[in-house]
């Protein structure tokens, strides 16, 4: 297994023949993607978007999608929209390698903090967040625009 950066620093797609792979196991997380999913990522990448995947030969393990946010009570944040590995290959260690690259990363760029979101639904992945040592810091309060 590898990660590989869909999305690279530079917010460019130096792999786009991975892209079908990794919407694939992304769709399991986001089932309302757009049809457009490069597009997509484009437009998310163009906002300071990244992408990395585990991979293996020529699968798609799993995925995270984040950012670098700054904001005034953590400071410097990496930000994860999104952290989903594929149904058929959890508990086998690729969201481990993804939070541990993520981390990695978030030390290289001089982050405070490492931080997500995650759905009240989604007890299992709660577990292997406090698991990895996150812990729930405050609530999400939402108000839909459209």
């Amino acid at each position: 297994m590898q990660v590989l950066e869909l999305i690279d620093d530079s917010g460019k797609l130096p792999a786009p023949q991975w892209l079908p792979l990794a919407e694939a196991v992304h769709v399991q997380l986001r089932p309302n993607l757009p049809a457009d999913y490069a597009g997509r990522l484009l437009v998310i990448a163009q906002n300071g978007g990244r992408l990395i995947a585990v991979t293996k030969e020529d699968r798609v393990l799993g995925l995270a999608l984040w950012r670098v946010i700054e904001n005034t009570y953590e400071g410097r944040r990496l930000y994860v929209d999104d952290l989903v590995t594929d149904a058929n290959v959890r508990s086998t260690g690729v969201g481990k390698m993804l939070l541990d690259w993520l981390q990695a990363k978030a030390h290289a760029l001089d982050c405070d903090v490492l931080a997500l979101d995650s759905g009240v639904q989604r007890a299992l992945a709660h577990k292997f967040y406090f698991r990895e040592g996150m812990h729930i810091a405050s609530y999400n309060f939402k108000k839909a625009l459209k």
